[in-house]
């Protein structure tokens, strides 16, 4: 009998608890898509077939569009965890599967969100798909109420077979927050 009790008070306090966690967090979310200039560039010693290109004892680079959907969910109105399913257009056709944290900063005074974000990338091209690292940050710039202009620049290396390519994004596009 004194078990029911405390397993009534135990739930009340869960529910509570988890009710207040929801409240607090207040987690917004936010879509839209990005387009822009891609870079890849690869430095090898020996011959290396890189996305269409032989490369020998030195190093390629190519610069592609990008293009692609986006979405995320934003914590607090600081934190957001962000995921991109990008298109590029050099030799080989690279998609890009990212998925960041973000963080945004504030500037008092200011509508303008800054931010700086981290995570990793799965990218499928010839010879496999391959896993990468991604860092980066930008801005968003505010042109109507829950519409943003992104400025961006994403970089980071892909860990490709015998290679390991660095790739630069340097985009834009539209954010809209549901």
């Amino acid at each position: 009998m004194k078990r029911v009790p405390f397993l009534a008070v135990a739930l009340i306090v869960l529910l509570s608890v988890a009710d207040s966690i929801g409240q607090a967090q207040d987690p917004q979310w936010v879509v839209g898509g990005r387009f822009g200039l891609s870079i890849y560039t690869v430095s090898a010693g020996s011959y290396v077939n890189y996305l269409g290109y032989t490369v020998g004892g030195g190093s390629a680079t190519q610069a592609g569009l990008q293009i692609g959907p986006t979405a995320e969910v934003v914590f607090h109105k600081k934190w957001a965890i962000c995921t991109e399913l990008n298109i590029n257009t050099q030799a080989g056709t690279p998609i890009e599967w990212a998925n960041t944290a973000k963080m945004f900063f504030d500037i008092s005074g200011s509508k303008i969100r800054p931010y700086a974000d981290a995570g990793f990338n799965l990218w499928l091209y010839t010879g496999g798909p391959y896993f990468g690292l991604r860092f980066g940050g930008g801005a968003l710039f505010p042109i109507a109420p829950k519409l943003y202009i992104p400025a961006d620049l994403q970089l980071g290396p892909v860990f490709a077979t015998g290679i390991t390519p660095f790739y630069i994004a340097i985009t834009s596009g539209i954010r809209y927050e549901i």
